[in-house]
């Protein structure tokens, strides 16, 4: 019997995501809800090495998941994600980028931005 996410936080950002990605036919939004509604084992973890990897300066990425701190960002990029471990927030403040969570990130306009899912 799947019972699903537990955390009040999590439970009222999956709500958000579901009721605005309805109302703005946005895919990205129901992707991130479905991806956050997963179990715990199976949501995403993402190093910073593999987020500099693949990123360009000046883009806006999302990971359902958790921002890990192994490896270093050399160039500014927008990070979403539901959880940040503290040494991750520390390198991101570090190299000039910017973090913040998915609930801060669906508050701004997002249509017509270019936001890539990592992880």
């Amino acid at each position: 019997m799947r019972t699903g996410p537990t955390n009040e936080q999590l439970q009222e950002l999956l709500v958000e995501l579901k009721d605005k990605g309805h109302r703005d036919s946005s895919p990205l939004l129901l992707r991130l809800q479905k991806d956050l509604s997963r179990a715990t084992r199976q949501r995403r973890v993402v190093n910073l090495s593999r987020i500099n990897r693949f990123t360009k300066d000046g883009e806006t990425i999302v990971v359902p998941g958790k921002v890990l701190a192994a490896g270093e960002l050399d160039h500014a990029v927008t990070i979403a994600a539901w959880k940040f471990s503290q040494q991750a927030l520390d390198k991101i403040q570090k190299s000039k980028s910017k973090a913040m969570q998915i609930s801060e990130l669906i508050k701004e306009e997002i249509k017509g931005r270019k936001i890539r899912v990592i992880g």
